[in-house]
């Protein structure tokens, strides 16, 4: 029986315990195309055996960037693996000239790339990266070279027993992949993770899911450059579950449909935005339809776990289920058990009223350095509880700082920084207890919950602490608001940066009869606008201590997005970023001239 060590033992553990048709499966031209448990392996060994022929060594790196997940990537990523090489997954997001930096960086060798737009950031930088050999894609691009040709160039079965020679002799401890943080400040760093911190996280974060082995099905869309959803990809091999690729967060809605999943991943953003939706269609409804939605909605919001609210709130909650979740149910595949929810806070209400609705939304907590998971709720064995992000997983040991700082150890706390042991030794201790920088508390139960940010909490000129971020969930549970970032460090008071819900705003003002204009620019200043958000202001102001109310706020005529630098690519504020971007409004909040 296979014993999963290594990142590569997991497709040969599904083949012996699953053998799947479909283990990984993605849409080409309007056609959804299985791979099988058996295929996976022969084509990853295909690819092992091309790249020594290649000249790939064991401690080569070897980039990846695409824009969509699919087969071929998990394909290259085992091919590297066995060889002892080292997989640099890339977000294809970033700057050129952060490309150029983290290929320098981890001197990769070769780069594969998923299509023309990727291709193209790549070739405008790569005469500054030395060590870059060449440059294959996935898709297939006139005068580029394809990673097909690797299948070919490892048909010839004879260099086999150098791949399985070298890949016994790989042990848990090495380093499999290097990551780079997109970091909202400085240069992003190089996470170095080893073979066993990333398997033990997919194995103990398995112990959470709540899903027969064998016959489920997931869809996979968050990006797999990112360590959440790439360990989860293992955690799926590990459990036999088919792995459908999304073709893009654009068709969700219609993959959901098709695929029908039974486990999803997510961020909060996209969940809020599938609330939204939501809300929206059930605004336009009317008589009684309208009035049993509400009604449906406000008894989700009110939802416990474990049937705490009494026997008359479930059979409410029966009745709203079959009238107006199932609905909600139908729009998400119809089989949906669970999602997990990780990369930023989850606001409770959410949590709520998705699981009212039968769809198991579990928040948990971890960071690339931890591969990533620390903490995760789960229905069974009382392990859930709204507001927190559950208990800590098997093997992980969390403390609480001091100061309040979570400190996690653990067997999926990270190698180091890659080139760098001084930022290294910032962040572990020499019993290898990593600070993760978040500040939280365990309660009796043993459940974690997150309060903020340590770097982002600030003193205003009065001397109190106030925290952004508790701040910020809260008001983003407006409609009218999208985006919220509390400003006010060494200043008299705290303020904000808000980017309204301008698809919301408009449906709004279209209701009230009110006219906007037509851009951005003269939305943030209409008065009618203003008025209507300081009144959700001061509303969610009243939840907080007179020091960390919001006095003052500046609309931003821009939507936050990654693309034009307000947000990483796992959607966190880039705090330094927007402050700069908007120092205007800044400096006419705190009249600085």
């Amino acid at each position: 029986m296979t014993e999963i060590k290594r990142l590569f033992d997991f497709p040969y553990y599904q083949l012996e315990k699953f053998n799947l048709n479909q283990a990984l499966v993605t849409k080409y031209n309007g056609e959804w195309i299985g791979t099988s448990t058996e295929e996976y392996i022969a084509k990853a060994n295909k690819i092992s055996r091309a790249l020594l022929r290649m000249g790939v060594n064991p401690n080569d790196k070897i980039a990846l960037i695409s824009t969509s997940n699919r087969t071929e990537w998990n394909i290259m990523d085992i091919g590297i693996l066995q060889i002892g090489a080292q997989d640099v997954p890339i977000y294809p997001t970033i700057s050129e000239e952060e490309y150029a930096y983290v290929l320098n960086h981890s001197e990769s060798k070769y780069c594969f790339v998923s299509d023309e737009e990727v291709l193209a950031k790549v070739n405008k930088i790569k005469d500054q990266v030395p060590s870059l050999q060449e440059v294959y894609s996935f898709d297939q691009i006139m005068n580029t070279k394809n990673w097909s040709e690797l299948l070919e160039l490892g048909e010839d079965e004879s260099n086999q027993g150098e791949v399985d020679r070298i890949k016994d002799s790989i042990s848990e401890d090495d380093l499999a992949t290097i990551i780079y943080t997109s970091g909202t400040t400085g240069r992003p760093k190089g996470v170095m993770l080893s073979h066993k911190n990333i398997t033990s996280n997919a194995i103990n974060s398995a112990t959470r899911l709540p899903l027969d082995k064998g016959s489920n099905v997931a869809i996979s869309f968050l990006p797999v450059c990112h360590i959440y959803e790439r360990m989860l990809l293992y955690m799926y091999q590990y459990a036999g579950v088919s792995i459908y690729f999304a073709e893009s967060i654009d068709k969700i809605s219609d993959n959901l449909k098709e695929v029908r999943p039974h486990v999803m991943s997510a961020v909060p953003r996209l969940l809020e935005k599938v609330y939204d939706k939501i809300i929206a269609k059930g605004s336009d409804l009317s008589g009684i339809k309208h009035k049993l939605f509400y009604w449906a909605v406000e008894l989700g919001l009110e939802w416990e776990p474990y049937e705490r609210n009494g026997w008359w709130y479930e059979f409410k909650l029966k009745i709203a289920r079959k009238l107006i979740f199932s609905k909600w149910q139908e729009a998400l595949g119809g089989r949906l058990k669970v999602i997990a929810s990780g990369s930023a806070a989850l606001q409770p209400r959410l949590a709520r009223v998705f699981n009212a609705a039968g769809i198991g939304v579990m928040e948990g907590y971890g960071l690339t350095e931890t591969s990533p998971v620390i903490a995760v709720n789960d229905m069974r064995n009382n392990g859930f509880k709204i507001g927190t992000v559950g208990k800590a997983l098997p093997e992980s040991n969390v403390k609480i700082a001091e100061d309040g700082e979570i400190m996690i150890q653990g067997p999926q706390v990270m190698i180091g920084y890659y080139k760098d042991e001084e930022k290294t030794k910032e962040v572990l201790t020499e019993d290898k207890y990593f600070h993760t920088g978040d500040i939280g508390e365990v309660d009796s139960e043993g459940f974690l919950k997150i309060t903020d940010r340590k770097k982002e909490m600030f003193k205003t000129s009065g001397g109190k602490y106030v925290a952004p971020q508790i701040i910020e969930n809260a008001i983003k549970q407006s409609r009218f608001i999208e985006q919220i970032m509390v400003i006010g460090e060494g200043q008299k008071m705290p303020a904000a940066l808000i980017q309204p819900n301008f698809e919301f705003i408009q449906e709004w003002a279209k209701r009230k009869k009110i006219n906007l204009g037509s851009t951005n620019e003269e939305i943030i200043k209409n008065r009618d606008v203003n008025d209507r958000i300081q009144e959700e202001v001061d509303f969610y102001n009243e939840r907080f201590g007179k020091w960390e109310r919001i006095k003052q706020f500046r609309l931003t005529p821009d939507v936050w997005l990654v693309e034009s630098g307000h947000l990483t690519p796992t959607m966190k504020m880039k705090r330094k970023v927007i402050k700069e971007k908007y120092q205007d409004l800044y400096n006419d909040i705190y009249e600085v001239h």
